[in-house]
């Protein structure tokens, strides 16, 4: 039984991604159709198509491979100005070039129908229509997450107070709070004079005073505020804050938080996003780093990070396990569950966002260079300088798009193979 739950959370898990990714198509069709654009496909999925159906002059479907989506707009690609570079590369770009205007008649071009024609605040709300569509799904699920059932949050009073830094056999050297005498159930209110009133404030004050002496002042039931002793300060290595996988030599004094369920309003959840976009950030820049590390991983059978990078179909096993998970509650379970579907949705939308293409960062940086180009052109009253020919970084899609497919294949066979294991 609990190994069906877990195949039916996976799949209805996947299911939601790829509606997922249908919505952030459809936040590139609606504005494209909006402001004129020629639309003739909407699909979800790739290869052979398994179902269609036409509405005026854009196919609608779903195609066999169920791993992304696409909207083609029509025009993509303004009409080539000679001389153009010799090479494989620049032959590849033409050809592209070319299949797209074979479907483009004169009545396009005259009425203004093909995406290049269009102003660069129109393509930039057209390209950045689906990034945003993650961001509300990722936000109005975060948030539905935080009313519903809240957020566990760390509080400053103390749960418990580590009597040695390291762990035995290591020699037990005392941390800064069981030095200075914290207890169970005290509230820490100052650290060195400072008032803290948050978890996270405490955290990034003691990781920033490093060996330095340490001062806590606490609230301590039935004895009111109290000044604990100075004691010297203590380092160790801790995973970094923007980044869980990177380790840093930062200050610790050994103390941990007890929690709340905290329902947080929509200040709190874009704080979160923010801080979770900086995190996906740092991820995205260690990608490819991150990719090889897990094929050597599979490859010597070590463990799998549970911070390293995941396929759709990993994130969808993890959805498995935290349904049959018998370590949290039921609500628990579907918070965690739902939680995991808006950060996907996050991702996607900060992934897409980079600017290169074949993601839709790309094709927006191509748009502000181009209006950039066009309001320096007036400003020293020059002749317009006309579009930028994105076409001409179609060898920078295939690089990338070659890539982001290998990638997927690493980490799709070390999802099946090697899965992440979280509870």
């Amino acid at each position: 039984m609990e190994f069906l739950i877990a195949i039916v959370a996976g799949i209805g898990f996947f299911a939601l991604v790829m509606a997922s990714i249908a919505l952030h198509e459809i936040g590139h069709l609606l504005p494209a159709k909006l402001f004129g654009v020629k639309v003739t496909q909407y699909f979800v999925g790739f290869w052979k198509t398994l179902w269609s159906t036409r509405r005026g002059e854009t196919e609608y479907g779903l195609k066999l491979l169920p791993l992304g989506g696409y909207v083609r707009l029509v025009g993509m690609y303004p009409p080539a100005v000679p001389p153009t570079r010799p090479g494989r590369l620049a032959e590849l770009a033409e050809e592209a070039r070319a299949a797209e205007w074979a479907d483009i008649t004169p009545v396009d071009v005259a009425g203004n129908r093909l995406f290049y024609q269009k102003a660069t605040w129109q393509k930039l709300v057209i390209m950045f229509g689906g990034p945003f569509m993650n961001i509300l799904l990722a936000f109005f699920i975060f948030q539905g997450v935080n009313l519903a059932y809240g957020q566990a949050q760390p509080q400053l009073t103390v749960a418990a107070v580590l009597e040695c830094v390291d762990q035995a056999p290591a020699p037990c050297v005392r941390p800064p709070a069981a030095a200075a005498g914290l207890q169970r159930d005290d509230r820490i209110v100052a650290f060195n004079g400072g008032e803290v009133t948050t978890w996270s404030q405490l955290t990034n004050a003691i990781r920033a005073n490093g060996a330095r002496p340490v001062t806590l002042t606490v609230e301590r039931p039935g004895q009111g505020r109290i000044d604990l002793p100075q004691v010297p300060g203590a380092v160790r290595e801790l995973p970094g804050l923007d980044d869980p996988t990177a380790t840093v030599t930062a200050g610790y004094i050994g103390v941990q938080p007890t929690y709340a369920m905290v329902q947080v309003g929509p200040g709190q959840t874009l704080a979160d996003m923010w801080s979770m976009t900086s995190q996906s950030v740092v991820a995205l820049a260690k990608f490819p780093v991150s990719v090889v590390t897990t094929a050597v991983d599979v490859v010597t059978g070590k463990p799998r990070d549970v911070n390293g990078p995941i396929s759709v179909v990993g994130a969808s096993v993890v959805a498995g396990q935290i349904a049959t998970s018998e370590q949290i509650s039921l609500g628990s379970r579907i918070a965690t569950f739902f939680s995991l579907l808006a950060s996907v949705n996050l991702f996607v939308a900060i992934l897409n966002l980079v600017p290169l293409l074949p993601f839709d960062g790309g094709h927006m940086a191509g748009a502000l260079w181009e209006g950039l180009r066009r309001w320096a052109a007036r400003w020293f009253r020059r002749p317009d300088p006309g579009y930028v020919d994105t076409a001409k970084l179609l060898p920078v899609a295939y690089v990338v798009g070659g890539f982001l497919v290998l990638a997927g294949v690493v980490l799709i066979v070390a999802d099946v193979l090697s899965p992440i294991r979280i509870v």
